[in-house]
């Protein structure tokens, strides 16, 4: 038994420097934001895809293009617009001539084949380009002239949105957005952060960047991930957490039923169970704790719950609500 214990103890300090060493490698470019890297890092770590939010400016492509040069994986950037169809992201279906002179059809792929995809600006497409990323970002897989192709893995979506009030954005489809394990408000740098962005960016100066981790070490990470233990009263915690957020139902709480349109979807728990395993094995445990499960809360489930009207005109946010819900739902359940 002490072997196992050991075993594992190993397991979750190699994962633990593993991340840390992306983490400070991605450091060496982005300043601040350490949450958000966490998350980004976390996302990736569970297999799941990552929405970034936040106005223009703040580095959330530069992220992205950072951790695509710190991982040893294919890497493509899509710029998303108005007017950007399909088969731009998926690719098509195409006449050639080979020698002989005959023509045949043969498929082009996309720029979505590939193993990390930064979606930018993702919300200035409309709603019939979006609905394109549905199939790969939940199967991995692109169907197209009745052929299904097969993504590369590990597959992940890194997108970045801007405000939903911003001018020429389109919500992004509810269904679309439950495929995104981790939704990431990135905010404004503070002051000392942002006399450091300017130093290192106007003296042209370019850090430099190694590559830290490959694909196939990113699967073998994934797969502890879910070996980590999630005890029975844990994983009713995060139930009724999760079942805290649909209106009028057992476990709802009061500014559920009165600011809640719609509550998160089974992929909320989900999100929750994965997400808390990785932070148990950064605090190097194998077992995850309450505090696992609340430190996830917010970017698991700040775009799966849809609030009403009356929230809207209250100036009520997702995020008040879900912490409100984060203290009123007892960690022992009936």
């Amino acid at each position: 038994m002490s072997t196992t214990v050991d075993a594992m103890r190993a397991d979750a300090e190699q994962f633990r420097q593993r991340y840390v060493a992306i983490r400070e490698m991605i450091g060496r470019v982005i300043v601040g934001h350490d949450d958000i890297v966490s998350g980004v890092l976390t996302s990736m770590l569970c297999g799941g895809h990552c929405l970034l939010e936040g106005v223009p400016g703040l580095g959330k492509t530069m992220l992205v293009r950072t951790l695509a040069e710190v991982l040893d994986l294919q890497f493509n950037r899509i710029q998303f617009t108005p007017d950007l169809m399909p088969a731009n992201i998926l690719g098509t279906n195409m006449v050639v001539e080979d020698e002989s002179g005959r023509r045949k059809f043969e498929f082009q792929k996309g720029p979505v084949f590939t193993q990390i995809l930064l979606a930018d600006e993702i919300n200035r497409a409309t709603p019939k380009t979006q609905s394109a990323m549905l199939e790969t970002m939940q199967e991995g897989t692109v169907t197209a002239g009745g052929h299904r192709y097969t993504l590369d893995q590990p597959f992940f979506v890194l997108a970045t949105q801007n405000p939903i009030e911003q001018e020429g954005t389109y919500p992004l489809p509810e269904a679309q957005m439950d495929r995104f394990l981790f939704k990431l408000v990135v905010g404004y740098s503070n002051r000392d952060e942002l006399a450091t962005i300017v130093d290192r960016t106007t003296r042209g100066e370019r850090p430099e960047i190694e590559k830290v981790m490959d694909g196939e070490e990113i699967q073998r990470w994934q797969k502890l991930v879910r070996e980590v233990i999630l005890a029975p009263h844990v994983q009713d915690y995060l139930v009724r957490l999760t079942m805290a957020t649909h209106p009028d139902g057992p476990h709802s709480v009061p500014i559920t039923n009165e600011y809640v349109r719609w509550g998160s979807s089974p992929r909320g728990a989900q999100t929750l169970a994965l997400t808390a395993k990785v932070q148990a094995l950064l605090d190097g445990r194998f077992n995850v704790s309450f505090e696992d499960i609340r430190r996830m809360f917010l970017p698991a489930m700040r775009h799966r719950v849809l609030l009403n009207f009356e929230a809207q005109a209250e100036g009520i946010d997702t995020d008040r609500v879900l912490l409100e819900i984060l203290e009123k739902v007892p960690e022992k359940g009936d």
